[in-house]
């Protein structure tokens, strides 16, 4: 996946489209991604143990990774993710601007 934990995404697509968030969570096996302050959804919490609390929660639930593209922290702009090798190492660079991406 050309997304990784950490990066600041922007939503191109559905219900959230033009937020931006940082990425909380990657699950490759699905091909999906969790967004800080995007998908909230209501969650109901039973009380489980003594003392605790049930109540109504909002949790982040995971998006299709395709729906989003990486903002570069250099431009600020949406843009697609590229690779170059350096050193033998191959590093994620934008594609508008040539920047390194963490």
């Amino acid at each position: 996946m050309r997304i990784k934990k950490g990066d600041n995404v922007s939503v191109l697509s559905g219900n959230d489209k033009g937020k931006t968030g940082e990425v909380l969570e990657v699950i490759p096996k699905a091909d999906k991604i969790v967004v800080k302050g995007v998908n909230v959804r209501k969650k109901h919490v039973k009380p489980r143990k003594a003392g605790e609390e049930g109540g109504i929660l909002s949790v982040e639930c995971a998006i299709p990774s395709s729906k989003v593209n990486v903002v570069c922290p250099k431009c600020g702009k949406v843009t697609k993710v590229g690779y170059t090798v350096e050193k033998d190492q191959k590093v994620r660079v934008c594609k508008k601007c040539g920047a390194k991406l963490k």
